[in-house]
């Protein structure tokens, strides 16, 4: 059953007609155990993409080290050729070893090398949309000049194998940094409603139109921050991941979410958080997630000092 119009409402990217659905499909879960290798079933695997993209996702995040090339690959053979509406996201930045361990891949020659190979798994001439994807400090940003490895992106676009470009996992020092070199659509960082430290950033993006994507919307919760979403949860009859994607929809209009998973029910069931409403006073109490969390970093932060 086609639910495209309930998927969260749309947004437009900045300066170009891509019109997204506000919920879209993450596809790095179709990869192996850790990211690394093939499937455990193929079939599930083509069959998650088809239903995505049946009920109405027109937004599909991968990369090519997501495998490495596994996820690029079985996105090829599960809907090319393409819906004409259909955005693939891809982002650079980090190889893979074959012991699984991840790698920067930042020089020009390593990521020109890598639009290659995007391009050739995924079957397209050009790449709709390439994030700069930083290494930075494990899940979170780290500063850094952004200029040398952005430079060649924005060349690449220039020579018509990229059409827009957008950052993940950046600091907003990086995104002004950025902007300066080339337009940016979108912005991928982590963020869910226990780790609020975009809050800022979410809302100066969204002033200028740009597209805020988070990642791990359930990562890095404490019991306690998980027992306040559960309990939101079973009061509004929902799971906590549909309670937590309908939040991050409520927070801005400006946010896309790209949820990942491996299974066609799970995925059926992330797409209905699109349809859920969250009351004024749940949305109070899971605000109070996010204070209870900076509280908490602070003071692990001032206990650290010497």
């Amino acid at each position: 059953m086609k639910v495209q119009a309930e998927l969260g409402g749309t947004f437009t990217l900045p300066g170009t007609s891509m019109t997204l659905n506000r919920v879209g499909y993450g596809a790095m879960q179709l990869a192996g155990p850790g990211v690394f290798g093939p499937p455990k079933d193929r079939d599930t695997a083509l069959a998650v993409l088809r239903e995505a993209v049946a009920s109405g996702v027109n937004h599909i995040d991968t990369s090519d080290y997501y495998g490495p090339h596994v996820t690029n690959r079985l996105i090829r053979e599960a809907l090319h050729p393409y819906p004409d509406d259909l955005v693939i996201v891809t982002k650079l930045g980090a190889v893979r070893g074959e012991d699984a361990s991840w790698s920067p891949a930042m020089t020009a020659a390593e990521l020109t090398s890598a639009v290659y190979d995007n391009l050739r798994h995924l079957g397209l001439d050009v790449l709709n949309i390439v994030n700069l994807r930083m290494m930075g400090d494990g899940h979170g940003p780290s500063e850094g000049s952004i200029e040398a490895p952005f430079t060649t992106l924005a060349e690449l676009q220039q020579r018509g194998l990229i059409r827009h470009l957008g950052l993940s996992n950046v600091t907003l020092t990086q995104i002004r940094q950025g902007r300066s070199i080339a337009e940016i659509v979108c912005v991928q960082n982590l963020y869910n409603v226990a780790h609020r430290n975009d809050d800022a950033l979410i809302d100066c993006l969204a002033k200028d139109g740009i597209a805020y994507v988070p990642f791990f919307p359930l990562g890095g919760f404490s019991p306690l921050q998980a027992s306040a979403l559960d309990a939101a949860a079973a009061s509004l009859h929902a799971t906590p991941m549909q309670v937590a994607l309908a939040w991050l929809l409520q927070r801005s209009p400006n946010m896309l979410l790209i949820p990942g998973t491996s299974s066609v029910d799970h995925l059926r069931e992330n797409l209905e958080a699109a349809t859920l409403q969250i009351p004024s006073e749940l949305i109070a109490d899971l605000e109070a997630i996010g204070r209870t969390s900076m509280m908490e970093n602070q003071e692990r932060a001032t206990t650290a000092l010497p």
